[in-house]
């Protein structure tokens, strides 16, 4: 068996060796393995795909629309896609040109990742920040360079530290809002900033904005690429998954001026030739929403957000922002003196509760923990209660 092991080793190229694992799927694979544990690991919406979508998925169907598509994807899809962004994104856009579907957010930025670098290019990456972004930009042959989210300043970006990290290797830098894992939604001003950082610097801006719908206290997303002048300088993703709970659907978009996406399109003929039909013409439905039900969802996860705000509050020793954007919270638990791993595991063994260490946002985000209330008001109300509990063992 060694033997064994050791020719496998041999094959296998130092990209995979070096790729770290994701820390949130090895919380839910733990998750899986286990009865009776309350999982506020994973960032999956608990609701069902609104009912119009899974129709229009069916009709998709018995109608024959099982064969390829654009490597760019369905015309009718990117139309959909530039009136949704005009009307809710203040972007105006060539759907012909501008817009691909792409296999979910994470195939948007893969494919962003292979198109700008090349080997030994920067990436300013933000920290704590999502955990495949350290992992995209290193398959991709680049060097992620992380720059701090201080809990201090609400989560949000310094421009002055933005500003020391670029070097004349930066090729890009990845924006978050609003982020995942903190919550946070970057303020006008934030974005600005960044925005005439990248002009002057002659870098490019990646936005993830898998989470824009969901922000909460009568806060807008804005959207890096309706800044002046940031539409050609600007990679736009986005996500059909939270929004709308279209997890296994695997269906995004991409958006930038037509040199970039032409070579993403190629790019993405030779991965994976194109999402699926029929996860297309569900998103199609998705964007004309019915019946406001994207805002229902968010009004529950406000709720939910408050019944956690609410239980953290009281527990000693727990200090956190109040997030304004997705459906994480992303509490201290420095006082512990405990790494997040070490927290993280205590929860699980004296709670039968799954959190994620902040640890597996990079190395700022050690001290903390990301909590997501995509569950159900009753299995969160529990979950702090487990929580709590098991904090006053430690605290005796």
């Amino acid at each position: 068996m060694a033997g064994e092991i050791r020719l496998t080793f041999q094959f296998l190229s130092r990209r995979a060796r070096e790729v770290p694992k994701s820390g949130i799927r090895e919380m839910f694979n733990i998750a899986q393995r286990l009865s009776g544990v309350i999982n506020l690991s994973l960032g999956e919406p608990d609701f069902k795909t609104p009912q119009h979508i899974i129709k229009a998925a069916v009709e998709a169907l018995q109608s024959g629309y099982t064969h390829y598509t654009s490597n760019r994807g369905l015309l009718e899809f990117r139309e959909a896609v530039a009136h949704k962004l005009k009307i809710q994104n203040n972007m105006d856009v060539d759907p012909e040109t501008e817009v691909m579907a792409t296999v979910g957010s994470m195939g948007a930025l893969s494919l962003t990742m292979l198109t700008i670098i090349d080997s030994g290019d920067e990436v300013l990456i933000p920290s704590p920040g999502y955990v495949s972004y350290e992992s995209q930009v290193l398959m991709a042959g680049g060097k992620p360079v992380p720059y701090r989210l201080r809990e201090e300043n609400q989560f949000q970006p310094d421009l002055d530290e933005i500003s020391s990290l670029i070097t004349p290797k930066t090729k890009a830098i990845v924006v978050n809002s609003p982020s995942n894992p903190t919550g946070a939604v970057f303020d006008y001003d934030v974005l600005k900033g960044i925005a005439d950082l990248a002009a002057d610097e002659n870098i490019l801006v990646i936005s993830d904005e898998a989470y824009e719908r969901i922000t909460y206290d009568g806060i807008r997303h804005i959207s890096p690429a309706s800044l002046p002048g940031m539409m050609e300088r600007t990679i736009s993703i986005f996500s059909f998954s939270k929004t709308y709970a279209m997890t296994g659907w695997r269906i995004g978009y991409a958006v930038a001026n037509k040199e970039i996406i032409s070579e993403m399109t190629k790019l993405q003929e030779h991965l994976v030739a194109h999402p699926s039909s029929i996860s297309q013409i569900a998103a199609t439905a998705a964007l004309r929403e019915l019946n406001g039900q994207v805002e229902r969802m968010v009004r529950e996860y406000a709720e939910r957000r408050l019944i956690v705000m609410d239980g953290l509050s009281k527990i000693p020793g727990i200090r956190f922002q109040r997030p304004r954007g997705s459906f994480y919270i992303f509490p201290n638990i420095r006082s512990f003196e405990m790494s997040s791993e070490e927290f993280t595991m205590h929860l699980l063994r004296e709670a039968k509760v799954i959190v994620v260490p902040g640890s597996a946002f990079g190395r700022f985000g050690e001290g903390y923990i990301r909590i997501s209330y995509s569950i159900s008001r009753e299995m969160l109300k529990e979950a702090i209660n487990r929580i709590a509990k098991s904090i006053e063992k430690l605290n005796a």
